[in-house]
Order: C-alpha cells, then sequence, then structure tokens
C-alpha cells in the first residue's frame, strides 16, 4: 500500500474555494500537492500556506479549457515528481443566473467550456499513463443541481449533471485497468458562487437567497468532512467503488467495507 508521501495529486481550481480547502487538506495528509488554476496570486498564496505548515506543493498556470495547457502542466509535474496519482478535478463556473429565457447562449457557452470540457481535457491528460499503470484515482467535483433540477441556474445543473453521467461512462471504461472515476457533492460551501447568488438578487430565487445568506453567516459543510471524503476516495480503502455519486453528507464511510450495489448512487441518486 502506498505512503500518504509517495502521493501525487493534481487538483483544478486550487487557487481559491472548495479547490483551495482540498489542496490544503490533501497537504496535511503529507501528500504532494500540484495546483492547477489560472490566477497565479491565488495560486501563490495557496502554495505559500501548504509550504507554511510543512507540506509540498507545486504552482501550475493553466485553463482547464485548453487541453495543450493541462497536457504540459500533467508533464511538468511528472517531471518534478513522478505519476499522477489522484486527479481532483474541481475548477468550475457557476454562469447565468435567471430564468432560461434570459440567458445569454454565450453564457452556456462559457459554462459548458469549463465545467464539461475542461473536466474532459483534464481526464484526458491523466488516463493514459493510469490505465498502462493500472492505478489511478479520479474525483469530480459535483454541485448543486447534478442530480435534482434547480430553477434559473439551469446552465450550472446542467453541466453538473452532464458531468455526473460523464464519470459514470469512462468510469466503466476503465475499471477493468484498476482506475477509479467518482464524483464527490460537498455540500454546501461559501465560496465566490455564494457572493454571485446574493449579488444576483430577486433573479436567483426567494429560496437559493436564503440558502446563499445561510452559507455566508455558517460557512456551510465543515471542511474536514469534505477532506475525508476526498481522501477516502483518493485512497485504496476505496478502490472497489467507481462510477458513484457521493454526497458528503451520506453515509459513505459504511462504503470502505461494503460495496453499494450497481444502481446506488448513480445519477438518479437511488439510495434504496
Amino acid at each position: 500500500m502506498r505512503s500518504p508521501q509517495d502521493v501525487n495529486v493534481l487538483i483544478t481550481g486550487a487557487g481559491r474555494g472548495i479547490g483551495k480547502r482540498l489542496a490544503i487538506g490533501f497537504s496535511q495528509s503529507k501528500a504532494k500537492v500540484g495546483l492547477l488554476g489560472r490566477s497565479q496570486g491565488e495560486l501563490d498564496v495557496t502554495k505559500l500556506e501548504i509550504e507554511d505548515s510543512g507540506g509540498t506543493a507545486l504552482r501550475l498556470r493553466a485553463d482547464v479549457r485548453n487541453f495543450d495547457q493541462i497536457v504540459m502542466a500533467v508533464d511538468r509535474m511528472t517531471n518534478e515528481w513522478g505519476a499522477v496519482h489522484t486527479l481532483v478535478a474541481n475548477a468550475a463556473i457557476q454562469g447565468p443566473i435567471g430564468p432560461f429565457v434570459d440567458n445569454r447562449p454565450s453564457a452556456w457557452h462559457e459554462v459548458f467550456e469549463t465545467n464539461i470540457i475542461g473536466v474532459m481535457n483534464c481526464c484526458r491528460a491523466v488516463l493514459p499513463r493510469m490505465v498502462t499503470r493500472r492505478a489511478g484515482k479520479i474525483i469530480v467535483i459535483a454541485g448543486q443541481g447534478g442530480a435534482t433540477p434547480r430553477p434559473r441556474f439551469a446552465a450550472y445543473a446542467a453541466s453538473k449533471a452532464a458531468v455526473v453521467r460523464f464519470v459514470e461512462c469512462v468510469a466503466e471504461e476503465v475499471r477493468d485497468h484498476n482506475v477509479q472515476v467518482n464524483c464527490m457533492f460537498p455540500g454546501e460551501t461559501y465560496t465566490n458562487m455564494t457572493d454571485e447568488i446574493l449579488h444576483a438578487g430577486e433573479r436567483a430565487g426567494v429560496g437559493e437567497i436564503e440558502s446563499a445568506e445561510h452559507v455566508q453567516a455558517t460557512g456551510g459543510t465543515l471542511s474536514d468532512r469534505q477532506i475525508q471524503l476526498a481522501l477516502f476516495l483518493a485512497s485504496e480503502r476505496s478502490n472497489h467503488l467507481s462510477g458513484k455519486l457521493i454526497y458528503v453528507q451520506d453515509d459513505w464511510k459504511k462504503f470502505e467495507h461494503d460495496s453499494a450495489r450497481p444502481d446506488a448512487f448513480t445519477l438518479r441518486r437511488h439510495l434504496k
């Protein structure tokens, strides 16, 4: 079994929000963390925080929408540390907020280019070597609307539902190569997306505003719960799970000793 010090984790969107939380969490478990994102300033801050705490991080400035940039980032990380053992595909944008009939088609293109094509680019960049090594973990961060309707956030919800089905498909393709691909829903968390909802006002809808205000006041899901689920999905303890959509509030610890049946925890969230 590989020790935590020998694990190399690549996290996209690692400069802020959930990506930054997970990057710090993985580094605290002694993994080496590749920080990928578009903002040099944000990546610098995350890298500094990790190294100040005794961790090891590599800044990889790249845009997930650009496949060539992602390949170069993966190659650089591989040259520095060796294989990418785990990919956490976290980078995403929220896109247009409000009734669908008011959405600009160009805004939908932007959402799908980041949330779908971006995930595809990252998976495509790391999977060939994982398949060759017969070992690898991919964790794709899901979001609200991925398994249930989310009015006034149609672009984001549709992109996240597509990501879940993409994960299910790829997981089946690589199952026999000992590569596990899963979706993780991290719960409501205070990020820049929360502020976007609050700034949208009535366009977001009363329920979304109330939820965002609660998350702003409380911080939302505890980072430790998110980190523990991510660490589990990145570990050999979850080798028997693939193609699943697992929520941070699920009783996921039982999966360590009990495989979920094939139709459970998939896109339609069959739980019983």
